[in-house]
């Protein structure tokens, strides 16, 4: 696992901080939120410190469901998503790679829910982040 980063609770996470910390792919950052914007303006975003996991998240939010949490490490940030069982089919019949179908197959449950995690290094990781912020607007 990724060595955690923005533990202080005292220092809200700022654009330039998290741009300083994960360098050139700040472009992906930009093309995420972005997108959001475009296309899912009832979405509001926070900056959230969590004491459990003593870090601070990024997560976006329709109403009171949250869409993503967002972990920056060095260099690049992490997008995690959880889906119900219920979204087990739509997920499966989708055009995500057959390693996220199977990353999410075979994830920890937690009660009926499982995490999906892409890594941001690439543009194809920002497409399928894409794709799963749609199955998760699309999804209860």
């Amino acid at each position: 696992m990724e060595p955690m980063l923005f533990t202080d609770p005292n220092i809200h996470p700022t654009d330039e901080l998290v741009f300083s910390v994960i360098g050139e792919n700040s472009v992906y950052w930009e093309q995420l939120i972005e997108y959001l914007y475009d296309k899912h303006f009832d979405i509001t975003e926070e900056w959230r410190y969590y004491s459990d996991g003593k870090s601070w998240l990024y997560r976006a939010l329709r109403k009171k469901n949250t869409i993503y949490w967002i972990r920056v490490t060095e260099d690049t940030f992490i997008v995690s998503f959880w889906f119900g069982d219920k979204a087990e089919p739509t997920l499966m019949a989708s055009s995500l790679p057959e390693s996220l179908k199977d990353e999410f197959r075979n994830a920890k449950r937690y009660s009926h829910s499982r995490c999906l995690s892409i890594e941001i290094r690439t543009a194809e990781d920002v497409q399928n982040a894409i794709a799963l912020v749609e199955l998760k607007v699309k999804t209860k």
